[in-house]
């Protein structure tokens, strides 16, 4: 057994420190990168096919390293492709925050919409890109020594309710997976969920933002959640809650309840 570490750790420090973000050209990746490059880090922003938006938003962030890295969720050779040219440009991973997702708004009643070629890219996308991108990453989290991983998972894991039901068990399986990486990958890495309710960014194509006002009504809180505040959660995982792992933190105003 290897020697247990002493509690009462402080906050996670990140000048110097190196944090990946996938899906970080827009939304809560983009809210995640500005966050964590306020805090020190240097941030590898993984884009799909928003190059654009990743060069434009490494050059406005706070600090200096930034960089975009082509980071598609759907192909295993190009995602370890993408660790390599981390770590031959920062040498270093010590975050990974997994926030490219994808969905499709159907209805949950009209089983015949979900076809078969949606249902998978949505679970590729959500479910198997990051374990992909976690898998491609490890040599690089393990040499850390004291790495975070942050999922950025939605209440609709729990509820089983939003925009289409494979979204509701790609984002259940992701908190699952956490909660199995978190026992095997400890103590060198933390796997943290983050799971908002409906956050106002456009996300789930066709989605008015009266509907997000109307869900917002029905929470506790009556706020209407920005990608900022779930960024905020974010940091807050990966700097303060040091002893929580294999957890999914929620951001949804009260909207389980």
């Amino acid at each position: 057994m290897s020697e247990l570490r002493n509690g009462n750790l402080g906050p996670y420090a990140l000048e110097g420190r190196v944090a990946v973000v996938t899906g970080g050209s827009s939304g809560i990746g983009a809210a995640s990168a500005q966050r964590l490059a306020e805090l020190g880090a240097r941030i590898a922003i993984g884009y799909n096919s928003g190059r654009d938006r990743a060069e434009a938003l490494a050059a406005q962030l706070p600090g200096s390293g930034h960089r975009p890295i082509h980071l598609p969720l759907t192909d295993s050779a190009v995602i370890r492709a993408a660790a390599a040219e981390v770590e031959a440009s920062f040498g270093r991973a010590d975050v990974l925050v997994n926030s490219a997702g994808t969905t499709r708004a159907v209805p949950h009643a009209d089983l015949e919409a979900m076809d078969d070629e949606t249902f998978d890219r949505i679970l590729v996308t959500n479910l198997r890109g990051p374990f992909s991108v976690i898998r491609a990453f490890l040599p690089l989290l393990r040499r850390s020594g004291d790495a975070v991983v942050v999922n950025i998972s939605s209440l609709a894991a729990q509820t089983g309710l939003g925009s289409s039901i494979a979204y509701c068990a790609a984002k259940a399986g992701l908190d699952t997976m956490a909660m199995a990486l978190a026992r095997v990958l400890g103590p060198e890495i933390r796997i943290v969920g983050v799971a908002p309710a409906g956050v106002d960014t456009g996300f789930v194509p066709g989605r008015s933002r009266d509907a997000l006002l109307k869900q917002a009504a029905l929470s506790p809180l009556q706020t209407v959640c920005q990608a900022d505040d779930v960024a905020l959660a974010v940091a807050a995982a990966v700097t303060h809650l040091r002893l929580t792992t294999g957890s999914t933190l929620l951001v949804d105003a009260g909207r389980h309840l």
